[in-house]
């Protein structure tokens, strides 16, 4: 008699904490890190975080408990580890390394190849000399299943491919890059190309910061073009993907959700989310993959740029996307208000029985 009524309460206590389950912080502390990038290892479940001021790569545990995985001497004074990406099947730790150029001191842009079990440097690429029209600035990398390393050069929007043995040429600097106009007054202007992921279906999707838009790229041939969007992706920096396909980008603002139904010719931004601007994010992922949770970083870049400024903490956040919570929300109602309704129901034909019954007995 009581089964149907343990059912429903349950039931109620099973689903009532999914409505009200908090956001996951981690803050961090590391001397003058001023992180501009991360990824997550699901493997050893803790995120990597790199540093604009130290040639150092550090692991922060999802309690925020952080150790050191390397400090790379061989590399440049003053150069810094930008993007991060991990290469699981081939045992690797891809990572961005630039130097800016100074009076005294020559830019340096390399790739950085690193074991994941001892962090001994595999190899260290200098993005080759080209006929560019700017002194290359090195950001983020993405990595396909054969190893191949894309990464983007923000000064000139151009694409460079270095494969697993270290080799590296231009994969792209197509037109379609510089077909959408600059706003010069933004202080994000001269950034072009930044953010990137690999598909397994064989193309790159990479954002541009000044333009905010969003490019499909061919990862053989190099031929781009601009996805087709609702709205622009404002101050577009790092992006990732989510194990349903949706992307999240973020920028210092805001973090934009998009899908896509057709492979990436259009897509819709279906949500953003407002972040705080002062403490300006700049990478995003998908952590703790079980549950497709999605992180940014708050690294202070800005503040780490100037050279002058001293910082302990860091954190990385989760965000979700509003829109997806609120229907979620309202799925979780329905299924309250269908178990309440059978139990209503049960009651009802409780209440008949027992007046049938006692008619028999009359």
């Amino acid at each position: 008699m009581f089964k149907p009524i343990l059912v429903f309460l349950a039931f109620i206590v099973l689903v009532g904490p999914t409505t009200c389950r908090k956001r996951h912080v981690i803050n961090f502390r590391w001397h003058n890190l001023y992180p501009e990038s991360f990824i997550w290892d699901p493997k050893s479940e803790h995120f990597v975080v790199g540093s604009l001021r130290q040639q150092t790569l550090i692991s922060v545990s999802d309690a925020g408990v952080t150790s050191s995985l390397l400090s790379d001497a061989s590399l440049p004074s003053n150069s810094s580890f930008l993007g991060l990406a991990l290469d699981r099947r081939h045992h690797r730790l891809l990572a961005v390394v630039h130097r800016p150029s100074t009076l005294t001191t020559p830019a340096f842009n390399a790739l950085a190849s690193y074991h994941l079990s001892t962090f001994d440097q595999l190899f260290l690429t200098p993005l080759p000399p080209t006929t560019l029209p700017f002194t290359t600035v090195a950001n983020d990398v993405a990595v396909d299943f054969s190893g191949n390393a894309y990464v983007t050069d923000s000064a000139n929007d151009a694409i460079y491919k270095i494969n697993i043995e270290g080799q590296a040429s231009i994969l792209s600097k197509s037109q379609a890059f510089k077909s959408h106009p600059v706003d010069n007054t933004a202080p994000y202007q001269n950034c072009g190309l930044n953010g990137v992921v690999y598909n397994s279906k064989g193309y790159l999707l990479v954002t541009q910061s000044n333009t905010g838009k969003l490019f499909k790229v061919n990862a053989d041939d190099g031929t781009a073009r601009s996805v087709i969007l609702n709205r622009d992706l404002t101050a577009a920096d790092g992006i990732a993907v989510r194990s349903d396909g949706v992307v999240v980008v973020v920028s210092q603002y805001k973090l934009y959700f998009i899908k896509s139904d057709d492979s990436w010719s259009e897509g819709v931004v279906f949500d953003e989310t407002a972040l705080e601007d002062e403490r300006q994010a700049s990478a995003v992922v998908v952590g703790a993959s079980a549950n497709d949770r999605v992180y940014v970083l708050y690294g202070h870049v800005n503040e780490g740029t100037m050279g002058n400024t001293e910082r302990e903490e860091f954190s990385i956040v989760e965000v979700e996307s509003e829109k997806e919570s609120k229907e979620e929300n309202v799925w979780i109602f329905v299924l309250i208000g269908l178990g309440l309704a059978y139990f209503l129901f049960w009651r009802f034909q409780m209440r008949q029985l027992m007046q049938n019954m006692n008619k028999k007995t009359a």
